[in-house]
């Protein structure tokens, strides 16, 4: 298998995390991809038209994409692991991923609107970021003793991923202040060694 990824990207690194933890990253072929949401990649594009990572291309030419998608394969390769299959637990660690995934979305729309040139930014917009992304963060701050409650899944590592981008992109963020629940579960989840393995970097 080949994955299209880059050291950049939280959502490649969900997949990174999840190969390490699963035990395939012997299996897989790391390519490192450059992408960019106004120049596009050709040679990714051949795989993958809308030119995003993680793309994974399978031994016999099958495209996967999203990341979720991407660690349901893998995770089916061996017969599960970090997604039930079914049960009331799936549908909470499902919705868990799902708000993390939505917490690195808006991060990367305010890294986007702050790269602008500031005659260009909209305060509003900079402000409806800071405001979703402090409220997204103090929910998981409250529910941060059921995250230490279950068997590690691919909630923990999308949360781990986005809180990871949030220090990775936005230095003077400071989200761990006045949330010691979530300081201390993030704390654990970064030396685990998959997570230790894959930490971002330019």
């Amino acid at each position: 298998m080949i994955l299209h990824w880059s050291p950049r990207s939280p959502y490649a690194r969900k997949v990174m995390i999840s190969a390490h933890e699963l035990g395939l990253v012997d299996r897989i072929e790391f390519r490192n991809t450059l992408v960019a949401i106004g120049r596009p990649n050709r040679d990714l594009m051949a795989d993958n038209p809308l030119s995003k990572i993680p793309t994974l291309v399978l031994e016999d030419g099958t495209v996967l994409v999203d990341s979720g998608v991407i660690v349901e394969y893998l995770n089916a390769l061996v017969g599960g692991g970090l997604v039930p299959a079914a049960g009331a637990g799936r549908w909470t660690i499902l919705s868990r991923q799902a708000l993390a995934n939505g917490l690195i979305d808006v991060l990367n729309l305010w890294r986007n609107e702050r790269s602008k040139p500031p005659q260009q930014q909209s305060a509003e917009w900079l402000s409806a970021f800071a405001e979703k992304t402090a409220a997204t963060v103090d929910r998981f701050e409250r529910s941060a003793g059921a995250l230490g409650a279950g068997e590690f899944g691919i909630d923990h590592i999308a949360l781990g991923c986005a809180l990871a981008y949030a220090d990775f992109r936005f230095s003077d963020l400071n989200w761990r202040e006045r949330r010691p629940a979530l300081t201390a579960w993030y704390d654990a989840f970064s030396e685990r060694p998959s997570a230790r393995a894959t930490r971002p970097f330019e």
